[in-house]
């Protein structure tokens, strides 16, 4: 596997080896000894599975200490563009993002540590998005950042106008906003 750095410390994308052949492909998608042995030694306690449509945009979400999650994410069919922003006030990154795509083609995954916001958009008509977590989900301890948000200025690459979202996402905090948790 090659592990790329973002310039964002601690958030890493992984691009496993993938063997092809006439009949499909196989690769790895977790081995705690290699991941440790490259240095990503999170020990992951919860498996999630989402299905979403083209537009659609989920987050930015994270858990509140002490319930914070690393994650460790990736699409298994379709396309998503993937972003992570760093809420850890005492990092020379706070509040920059990265984003990467994540496609069932390129089986790419993406390292995002505690103390940060997660989302993703929907580039293609369907997408099958898993994602590994370090810590069990706390209900009580949900929290988010606008979607939207100025500040931020991310490029979802979709037509935000159109995009499909909860509720709940819309009424998360602008990040001037943010308490600081992290």
């Amino acid at each position: 596997m090659i592990i790329e750095e973002t310039g964002i410390e601690g958030l890493k994308v992984v691009k496993p080896q993938v063997f092809a052949d006439a009949r499909g492909y196989f690769f790895e998608t977790y081995n705690e000894q290699r991941y440790f042995e490259a240095g990503i030694d999170y020990q992951f306690v919860q498996d999630n599975i989402s299905s979403s449509q083209y537009g659609v945009v989920r987050g930015l979400h994270f858990q509140k200490p002490p319930y914070s999650q690393a994650k460790l994410v990736q699409v298994i069919s379709g396309c998503v563009l993937d972003v992570a922003v760093d809420l850890r006030t005492d990092s020379p990154t706070y509040g920059k993002h990265f984003s990467v795509e994540l496609t069932g083609e390129n089986h790419w995954q993406f390292i995002i540590p505690r103390g940060f916001a997660h989302g993703f958009s929907v580039l293609s008509d369907e997408a099958v998005f898993t994602y590994k977590c370090d810590n069990l989900y706390n209900p009580k301890s949900e929290g988010g950042v606008r979607f939207d948000d100025p500040t931020l200025a991310i490029d979802w690459k979709i037509d935000l106008a159109n995009a499909i979202t909860s509720e709940k996402d819309t009424k998360h905090p602008f990040f001037t906003e943010l308490e600081k948790l992290f």
